[in-house]
């Protein structure tokens, strides 16, 4: 019988036989009755002591560090003898990568370091074979290498850090938070994952329950408003907590929650001022609880419990700050009351019964408001007055009176006006001391019904007081507007029409509104109530028809019939307006529509037939007649002054002379025969000692040049002037011999003359010369005027004279 042998390093060997056969079962033995031979030298096979048990397993701790490889176990074969003849053979999971095995000996060593978290055993076949002709010599078994564990795994929180949240004065065991901590050694082997929980940091506030990891209260009446945050450190450990255990830990953050456990409380009383002016429902004061709870436990409700001005004042909580406002519920006036006390009761909106028994969840303070006086503006007896008035009263009636008084203490005089801005067209006067209302100006209701103006009511002692009401002045209706028609008729008679018909019903408006309504009476003037063609007939409401006397209307013997039409209005005293209504012939067809009434119409009646064609032939008109002036205007202006640029060069060159010529006895500058004879050129008279025969023909030439010039300047204007009949009188050369020192005219200038006494004589009779002396009458004005020796560049309009041997400008 062959035995298949499987020994490990427990000192274990285990058999594999079958029943009936000689191998694949497996038993059990102690190492030394395996390894026992008797006389013979052979195995004790079949000597058992007894069966054990089963099994089909090696065993090999984790994470093994030595230096040679690790012995697991071995494999034997009872066919082995020990020559050499059988091989054994190992395969499966690990098989020769982390196992390897003796082919010769049969000795199963792991070569490299095992870790059970990774993975937890190992499945393997084992083969017996000959060596030389490596048939087997035992059945292939299969077998198992479980990775036994060791503690190399320390416990982890996976959820932590962990906040939780506890109401304040819980009671004792009052469970917070639960933690857990796992451990990736073996649950089921030894005590590597077995954990004992304990707290670090926390005592003695908190505890936890060592196998559950339940985290309690362990103190009574932890208040939130002294501490409201915890720290907590739990530990777990493993082997139960013994010596040599792993430890892990996580923080946990416990957090008080409020409940109410305090009142309200007043820090103090209060004291407040408050204008008088103050309006109703203002918000005076304003006052605060303390309540160290948070949240809806300090939500406050405020009322007043009683006072002198418990009627005056009210409270309200503000939500948000959870303030008390106080509020003013009536008008307040310092000289009737100056001061008024409340006493406040504040309260929890939310009380926990729990702690009633510590006292009530109120309080009361005082309040106490001091008036302030103020000036107050005046107050009209009634913001609001209405007054009635007639529009056929006359200037100056009284329509009603105000009253103002001024509230203060100095009871001050009052001023009324009327706001001009709410009586733009000025209809009413006020009397600035007895409020009088009177009419200004005549009143007409269909105008304007009703007047909303303002008042104003000044106090006399400080201006800036200043009240203001309203008076509604209604406009009551006198019969002053007679009726008309309602609208503009264009009325025809058919000339086939028959006798008695209806062509056309009237109607009228008035502009009054009489109380009981309009009562309109129609009738014919006197001329036309002989008309043989047409007749009227009242309807008594308010309307009346027109109709014909007789039939066959003819537009050859009469275009246009006019039909004056008297519309009473029935009032007392009645006002009546007469009307023309013009009656057209046409030409109809048999159902009575209109064809033709254009044939022979009169000039009279196509202005009478369209009074839009009317306004557009004079909008025609009016604009034809604009648009000539507007031409004529432009024509006018476009004619141009004498007056060239050349012209004005030569007038600024003049007016650069700042000494006076010498008139008729300067022959230096000009040649006075030159400018009374322009088509003759004469040499210069000269000294005769002075005239060398170079420099005379020298002088000749510039003369004759020079001349030359103001020639054809004189010619060129002289020509102008006497060509255009319109020019203005400018001044020009042809006076200038005339002027100057030695002329009859003697000398313009004022340069010699500015202190002379003709220079203080009256010059007004120059602004009785017209425009053109109107800078020199002003110039010489100012200078008179200014009572000292002002130079003409001093004058503030900035004027100046300059005057030249040919000339006074101003500039």
């Amino acid at each position: 019988m062959s035995v298949f042998w499987f020994m490990s390093m427990l000192n274990l060997l285990i058999l594999w036989e079958e029943p009936g056969t000689e191998a694949m079962t497996l038993n059990s033995r102690l190492l030394c009755q395996v390894s026992g031979r008797g006389a013979s030298g052979g195995v004790h096979s079949h000597q058992r002591s007894r069966r054990s048990w089963v099994w089909n397993q090696f065993f090999v701790l984790e994470e093994f560090q030595g230096d040679e490889p690790l012995y697991v176990g071995k494999l034997h074969s009872d066919t082995d003898k020990g020559d050499g003849q059988v091989r054994y053979v190992l395969s499966g999971e690990g098989a020769m990568s982390i196992f390897s095995i003796d082919e010769n000996t049969g000795d199963i060593h792991a070569t490299k370091r095992l870790d059970r978290e990774q993975q937890a055993y190992y499945t393997l076949r084992a083969q017996a074979r000959d060596r030389r002709t490596n048939q087997l010599v035992e059945p292939e078994s299969q077998f198992i290498i479980k990775v036994q564990d060791i503690n190399d795994n320390e416990p982890k929180f996976l959820e932590g850090p962990y906040t939780a949240r506890v109401a304040e004065r819980s009671p004792i065991g009052t469970s917070v938070v639960t933690v857990l901590a796992t451990d990736a050694d073996d649950p089921t082997y030894g005590n590597s994952a077995r954990l004992i929980y304990s707290i670090l940091q926390g005592q003695p506030y908190f505890s936890v329950e060592p196998k559950t990891g339940v985290v309690r209260t362990a103190l009574p009446d932890m208040d939130r408003e002294v501490r409201d945050r915890y720290l907590l450190v739990v530990q777990a450990k493993d082997m139960i907590g013994q010596m040599g255990g792993l430890s892990g830990t996580t923080s946990i953050t416990v957090m008080l929650t409020d409940v109410n456990d305090n009142p309200p409380r007043f820090p103090q009383s209060y004291q407040f001022r408050v204008s008088e002016s103050v309006l109703v429902s203002a918000v005076v004061a304003k006052i605060k609880a303390l309540d160290l709870d948070v949240g809806p436990n300090a939500e406050l409700d405020y009322r007043i419990r009683d006072g002198d001005g418990a009627g005056t004042f009210s409270i309200i909580t503000d939500q948000n700050t959870q303030e008390g406002l106080i509020t003013v519920h009536k008008t307040l006036d310092f000289e009737t009351k100056s001061s008024y006390m409340l006493r406040v009761e504040v309260s929890n909106r939310y009380v926990d019964a729990r702690f009633l028994s510590a006292g009530p969840f109120s309080d009361t303070a005082t309040v106490r408001l001091l008036v302030e006086n103020v000036n107050e503006p005046p107050m009209f007896s009634a913001p609001v007055s209405q007054m009635v008035i007639s529009e056929d009263a006359a200037v100056g009636t009284d329509v009603g009176s105000v009253s103002a008084h001024d509230p203060d203490s100095t009871n001050s005089p009052i001023r009324y006006d009327i706001y001009r801005e709410s009586d733009v067209e000025c209809y009413f006067n006020i009397d600035s001391h007895s409020g009088v209302i009177t009419t200004a100006r005549p009143l007409d209701r269909e105008t304007v019904a009703l007047h909303n103006i303002s008042l104003l009511a000044t106090e006399s002692l400080d201006q800036s007081q200043v009240g203001k009401a309203v008076v509604l002045i209604s406009v009551t209706d006198v019969n002053d507007n007679a009726p008309s028609f309602a609208v503009e008729y264009e009325t025809f008679v058919c000339e086939n029409t028959k006798p008695g018909q209806i062509i056309q019903t009237l109607s009228a408006v008035d502009r009054d509104e009489p109380e009981d309504g309009h009562h309109f009476l129609f009738s014919l003037t006197a001329e036309a109530a002989g008309n043989l063609n047409f007749t009227l007939r009242d309807n008594k409401d308010n309307t009346a028809s027109v109709l014909t006397q007789h039939g066959g209307f003819l537009k050859r013997d009469q275009l246009v019939h006019f039909l004056p039409v008297v519309i009473s209005d029935g009032s007392s005293p009645s006002l009546s307006s007469t009307n023309m209504l013009s009656i057209i012939v046409c030409t109809c067809d048999v159902t009575g529509n209109r064809r033709s009434c254009s044939h022979g119409t009169s000039p009279l009646l196509a202005v009478s037939l369209s009074t839009a064609a009317t306004a557009g032939v004079l909008t025609c008109v009016l604009t034809l007649l604009g648009v000539v002036i507007v031409t004529v205007a432009v024509r006018h202006r476009k004619r141009e002054p004498l007056t060239m640029d050349d012209e004005r060069g030569i007038r600024e060159n003049i007016v650069h002379y700042d000494d006076e010529g010498g008139g008729e006895e300067d022959t230096e500058a000009f040649d006075m025969l030159t400018l009374r004879h322009l088509n003759k050129t004469k040499p210069t008279h000269q000294d005769q000692d002075q005239n060398p025969q170079r420099l005379y023909s020298r002088t000749l030439e510039y003369r004759a040049d020079k001349d030359r010039v103001f020639q054809e300047f004189i010619r060129d204007r002289l020509q102008d002037a006497d060509l255009d009949l319109k020019a203005p009188p400018y001044d020009s050369l042809q006076t200038y011999a005339f002027e100057g020192s030695g002329s009859a005219a003697e000398s313009l200038s004022s340069l010699n003359s500015k202190n002379s006494l003709e220079s203080e004589q009256n010059y007004d009779f120059l602004r009785a010369w017209g425009p053109r002396f109107r800078k020199l009458a002003d110039l010489y004005g100012n200078h008179e005027g200014g009572g000292g020796d002002t130079s003409p560049s001093d004058s503030p309009c900035d004027r100046c004279v300059k005057t030249t041997g040919t000339g006074v400008w101003l500039k």
